[in-house]
Order: structure tokens, then sequence, then C-alpha cells
């Protein structure tokens, strides 16, 4: 189970941290990944980490942020937003997958085991 939270109204150049907890898994074994679902339109991939952290791969509409970081510890992985921008108005979904590596494959929605509920993120202008 996966469990989003972290999500609200900014002003565009704002920041929010997201954060995603897991339970019943063993985290550091599922590599994470971030999306987002404007109203209207395809949920998109955002972010991937891969399992413990040291890698890290972004659309380019986020690349230099948003920054993904986990703590295993914790069964948690985060996602800074910086610098936001009201086009990064959206509902915010974390996802988990198996596996160690992070590459292409992980920005397809297709990719992940499971999904949190979702978290909201309204950027105004």
């Amino acid at each position: 189970q996966l469990q989003a939270s972290g999500g609200g109204s900014v002003q565009a150049g704002g920041s929010l941290r997201l954060s995603c907890v897991a339970s019943g898994r063993t985290f550091s074994s599922y590599s994470m990944g971030w999306f987002r679902q404007a109203p209207g339109k395809e949920r998109e991939f955002v972010a991937a980490i891969n399992w413990n952290g040291g890698s890290t791969y972004y659309t380019d509409s986020v690349e230099g942020r948003f920054s993904s970081s986990r703590d295993n510890a914790k069964n948690t992985v985060y996602l800074q937003m910086n610098s936001l921008k009201p086009e990064d108005t959206a509902v915010y979904y974390c996802a988990a997958r198996r596996d160690s590596g992070i590459g292409f494959l992980h920005a397809q929605k297709f990719a992940y085991d499971s999904w949190g509920q979702g978290t909201l993120v309204t950027v105004s202008s």
C-alpha cells in the first residue's frame, strides 16, 4: 500500500515536498515513480528513483526544478518541487515497481505494480 501526501496550493515560484509512504513490502526492493494527471489529460511520468536513491530520472519539463529522494529506513520516497509553475497543477501519484534498476521503462505507467491514491497540487499564477 502506498500513501501519498504533501500536496496543497502554492503560488508560482513556490515549493512543495510530496511524500509517499509504503507499507507491507520490502521497500528497498522497489524502484519508485512519480506521475501526475492534470484535469482532462492523460497521466504522465514525472520522476523515478532506483532502489537506493543512487539514480534518478526526470521528464524534461521538471528537470532542474524537481528532485526525488528516498529514505528506506522510513519506507518513504520524496518529491521536492521547486520553482513551481501553473502547468505543474495536477494530482500527483507515487508508484512502485519491484526491481533495482532505472531507465526508460520506469517512465511507463504499465511498468508499475502498485499505485498510491494521489495528492493534489495546485499552482496559481
